[in-house]
């Protein structure tokens, strides 16, 4: 399987996990408790990123910026749950779990990176 065929599966599948986000996003608001109001906020983010990553799928290499915001930001909101459970602020073990598999996301996308294109690197 190619580098660039990867990618594409790579970003169907995280596309896919991020939309799988709307079926909590509709329940949490639909039964919504008010205990909680950061993870709709979370889930709209997420579910909105699947979206584009499934349409940035097609063209890995048109979609760059995309796909490094994916993996930065994942870092990002990972060393942010690592922090809350560390700090035991949210009391949820499970911020270590999604951690693991946001590192993961984000390790992935940066090591199947497309090259820059020829046009932009100033080439022909």
């Amino acid at each position: 399987m190619s580098r660039e065929l990867t990618l594409k599966v790579v970003m169907i599948v995280i596309g896919l996990f991020f939309l799988a986000g709307i079926y909590p996003l509709v329940m949490f608001l639909w039964f919504w408790p008010h205990a909680n109001d950061i993870v709709p906020m979370f889930l709209s983010l997420y579910v909105t990123l699947g979206v584009f990553m499934l349409i940035a799928a097609r063209s890995p290499t048109e979609h760059r910026s995309l796909i490094w915001f994916t993996a930065w930001s994942s870092f990002a909101h990972t060393g942010v749950m690592l922090a809350q459970a560390y700090k035991n602020v949210s009391g949820r073990p499970e911020l270590f779990g999604m951690s693991a598999v946001l590192i993961v996301i984000g390790l992935l996308l940066i090591v199947l990176m497309p090259a820059q294109p020829a046009s932009v690197r100033g080439g022909d």
